[in-house]
C-alpha cells in the first residue's frame, strides 16, 4: 500500500491509538519519523519508542502515555505543512502553540527540532506538525 503523506499517517495512527487506549502503536519506520518520536519522548508526550529492524524499512513502535485518569496525554496532534501547501517560517516569526503549552515540530537546516529550540538558535524552517 502506498502512503502519500507518511508523517500525516504517523500522526493519525498515534491519535487513533490514543483514543482507543492502546498501550503501543506500530508505524512503518523512517529516519524522519524516528526523529519526530525522539522529540515527542523528550517533551513528555509519549512514554518511549523502539525501532524494530526487519528485512524491509523497519517498524517504529511507539508506547503511548496516559494520565492517572487514563486520559491520553496528547490532547491534539495535527499536520501543519502538507504536500499540497508547505508552511515555512523564519526563526523570529515562530508562534508558540497554546501560549507555550504545546510544541511545533520543525524541519530546519540544523535538523528536526521544536519551536523553542528553533527560536533559541534563530533558525527557521518548515513546520511539520503541532502537538498539545
Amino acid at each position: 500500500m502506498s502512503i502519500s503523506d507518511p508523517i500525516a499517517d504517523m500522526l493519525t495512527r498515534i491519535r487513533n491509538a490514543g483514543k482507543a487506549k492502546f498501550k503501543s502503536v506500530e508505524i512503518p519506520g523512517s529516519v524522519l519519523k524516528l526523529e519526530i518520536a525522539k522529540i515527542l519522548k523528550d517533551q513528555g508526550f509519549i512514554k518511549n519508542f523502539k525501532f524494530v529492524e526487519d528485512n524491509k524499512q523497519g517498524t517504529l513502535r511507539v508506547y503511548l502515555k496516559y494520565t492517572e485518569a487514563q486520559e491520553h496525554v496528547i490532547y491534539g496532534i495535527e499536520r501543519v505543512s502538507k504536500q499540497s501547501r508547505r508552511i515555512y517560517v523564519k526563526g523570529r516569526n515562530i508562534n508558540p502553540v497554546l501560549s507555550g503549552l504545546g510544541i511545533n515540530i520543525l524541519s530546519t537546516s540544523k535538523g528536526i527540532m521544536t519551536d523553542k529550540q528553533a527560536r533559541l538558535d534563530n533558525v527557521g524552517g518548515e513546520i511539520l506538525c503541532k502537538v498539545w
